[in-house]
């Protein structure tokens, strides 16, 4: 029997061991350390100097880490009698399934068409190419004449609609800041923060690999069997289910219009049409083992992978038989490959008709488009990965950057965009020639008196006229000011959630005399096969004043790439500040307004009633008087002039607020209740 990977079977192929660089150094780890097998000389050398898989290392460490897994004879026993049923009714209802794809093209900020942020063209190559392998499309390099040679009757198309139900071309671009990333890096952080419903797209990435994973090409999840009789629950994370190619390997240059960014000799596509194999349940066709079994009785017994395209290798069962290295599930180069069997497509349809997810996906409407408006612009917001820093009365202008997307029917010539935090709002008029479903990116300036806080970005007009769809034209985000955020005298909770490298990590904080009041790290490190540590809490007790948090990482790298992040929440739970991408250091700052209840205090106004409902009654104040009110966290909702002694409530949620009362040389800061 040969060795069957249940679950996230990873396809290591590689361009050379030196023509892809990762953009940081690397942390203590052997590159040719791969699920804990360490590749010797000889070993390297044996297969030309490339580490083409890693999938029979990756499921042993898989069954290590959870002892309950299923043994590879107990999913056979559970699929063969499905394959045996399935070749009764070979597709759905005898008909073609159209899965809906979504590719989401992570980079760093680099400009569209520029290495690792592909071109639309190039994404949808790839599903070109997919398409004629599983259809076995006549005229395509796609077709074969080969007797068992099938047509899987599956297609692919990039999805028509988000999961928000707004229109898409299918693509999501990602700015992560990260130049490069491991595949620890993509399974933990890239994957999570991106993937879309997978019971209705099938995900795909094009990232940059680096470090440990610089040679690497692509490698795919195993479709799920939790909830199937007598199957193992950890058949695979749905926040981790699909496939990962290299930018560089994703489409094929036979469509190049002259943009492509692709290396030969997997420059034609077949790394993912092998991917997505293992993501539809298809082996190797030597099964991970010397003359051993995909469980594909029509696939010759090969005697291990093969990586040239000599049709004349004879079979391990016969001289006469041989070798299938055409098949797209053996590591020949991308212009050998071209069969998937008829006993593939019987496996493939059994999965299709059974496992979770995969069964779902054949029920998908989101490659069905949505009516289209004329003017419908899309706003997202766009990670700046210059860090944001804040200080104790910090007052330097910032931006924000967010992409502007064309979702309509007619181009999109001219936009109007309003934002700001709470009621300091600003507008950008922005101008160009969009085409449908292409993008800008735009920096929008923020004066340095823009508080930290919630900010809502608004797309209000488009070609003169107001946007036609609401669901996409607006978003909010973290947004840090110059400045420090605004709250209340309290008992606070820091969370750090480091990730595996924990002796790069310290940090503190500051009174505004420069005395640390509280700090933490360097940690332990945490072996990187296993789950992130524990989040670190402490407790801050804050009384007036301005404090500076600074947060460090020896390494120069951050702790985002693998899923770790920082916040400061308040007893209600809500979020004072938090971290954003940054590599060695980062700074917030918080400025504590409110006296203690125990501190003695003349009150110079009055406000009444309290709790209020509509409006708020302000004593002992002039015609010059004005008032800034902030939420439980700092934030600026509401400012202006107190008018006839009154200050407006009504629009406030329900809640505690501070208001700050300002009139001549008195400035006083007031609780109160909206109910």
């Amino acid at each position: 029997m040969k060795n069957f990977t249940l679950s996230k079977v990873i396809f290591f192929l590689s361009l050379s061991l030196s023509q892809v660089v990762w953009g940081q150094k690397q942390k203590n780890v052997d590159d040719n350390l791969i699920f804990g097998k360490a590749y010797t000389v000889d070993e390297l050398k044996e297969m030309n100097g490339v580490i083409r898989c890693a999938s029979t290392e990756y499921e042993k460490y898989l069954q290590g880490k959870y002892p309950d897994r299923m043994t590879e004879a107990q999913f056979e026993n559970w699929i063969k009698p499905l394959i045996e049923n399935s070749r009764a009714n070979k597709s759905q209802n005898g008909g073609i399934i159209t899965i809906p794809v979504v590719v989401h093209v992570i980079h760093a900020g680099e400009a569209y068409g520029v290495a690792p942020n592909i071109t639309d063209a190039q994404v949808q190559s790839q599903i070109t190419v997919m398409n004629n392998d599983y259809r076995k499309a006549a005229g395509t390099p796609g077709y074969n004449t080969n007797p068992v040679g099938a047509d899987i009757m599956i297609q692919f198309a990039l999805a028509k609609v988000d999961p928000n139900g707004n229109p898409t071309n299918g693509i999501n671009r990602v700015n992560m800041c990260y130049t490069a990333w491991t595949q620890g890096g993509v399974n933990a952080y890239v994957k999570p923060k991106t993937i879309w419903d997978p019971t209705k797209y099938m995900n795909m990435w094009s990232v940059k690999f680096g470090g440990t994973s610089s040679s690497l090409l692509g490698y795919a999840q195993f479709p799920s069997n939790s909830g199937l009789g007598g199957l193992n629950a950890n058949g695979g994370l749905a926040t981790t289910d699909g496939v990962v190619a290299n930018y560089s390997t994703f489409g094929s240059s036979d469509y190049n219009d002259g943009t492509f960014l692709l290396n030969a000799p997997y420059d034609k596509g077949r790394t993912m049409t092998h991917e997505v194999g293992h993501f539809l349940g298809l082996r190797h066709i030597w099964g991970d083992a010397t003359c051993g079994d995909d469980y594909c009785a029509d696939t010759p017994t090969a005697h291990t992978a093969n990586y040239n395209c000599n049709t004349t290798i004879a079979s391990c069962t016969s001289s006469s038989i041989y070798e299938m290295v055409q098949n797209y599930m053996d590591y020949t180069n991308d212009t050998c490959m071209n069969i998937f069997t008829i006993n593939q497509k019987d496996r493939i349809t059994a999965v299709m008709n059974n496992s979770p997810r995969r069964l779902e996906l054949k029920t998908s409407i989101a490659d069905i488009a949505i009516p289209l408006f004329a003017n419908d612009g899309e706003v997202k917001f766009e990670n700046n990965c210059t860090v944001a820093n804040s200080t104790c009365g910090g007052t330097a202008a910032t931006t924000t950057r967010i992409s502007l997307y064309n979702r309509g029917t007619s181009n999109m010539t001219s936009a109007v965009i309003t934002y700001g935090v709470g009621t300091n709002t600003q507008t950008y008029t922005w101008s160009g020639n969009l085409a449908p479903n292409r993008y800008a990116i735009i920096d929008l300036a923020v004066p340095g008196t823009m508080p930290t806080g919630t900010m809502t970005v608004t797309l209000t007009t488009v070609n003169g006229v107001t946007d036609q769809r609401t669901t996409n034209n607006s978003f909010t985000t973290y947004f840090v000011g110059s400045g420090a955020v605004n709250t209340n005298q309290g008992t606070y909770t820091f969370n750090l959630q480091r990730d595996y490298y924990g002796t790069e990590i310290t940090w503190d904080l500051k009174n505004s005399s420069g005395t640390v009041v509280y700090n933490g790290g360097p940690y332990t490190d945490t072996p990187t096969t296993g789950p992130l540590p524990a989040i670190n809490t402490s407790t801050w007790n804050l009384t007036p004043g301005c404090y500076t948090f600074t947060i460090n990482d020896s390494y120069g790298d951050g702790i985002y790439d693998t899923g770790g992040y920082y916040n400061l929440k308040d007893s209600s739970d809500n979020i004072v500040f938090q971290g954003s991408p940054y590599t060695t250091t980062q700074t917030r700052a918080v400025n504590v307004l409110v006296l203690g209840t125990g501190e003695v205090k003349i009150q110079n106004f009055g406000v009444y009633p309290n709790p209020a409902t509509d409006i708020l009654n302000i004593t002992k104040v002039s015609e010059k008087a004005k008032f800034e009110i902030h939420n439980a966290v700092g934030q600026l909702v509401k400012a202006g002039d107190i008018k006839n002694n009154q200050v407006r409530v009504a629009e406030l949620v329900k809640g505690t607020y501070i208001i700050t009362i300002k009139d001549n040389n008195l400035n006083e800061s007031i609780k109160f209740i909206k109910k």
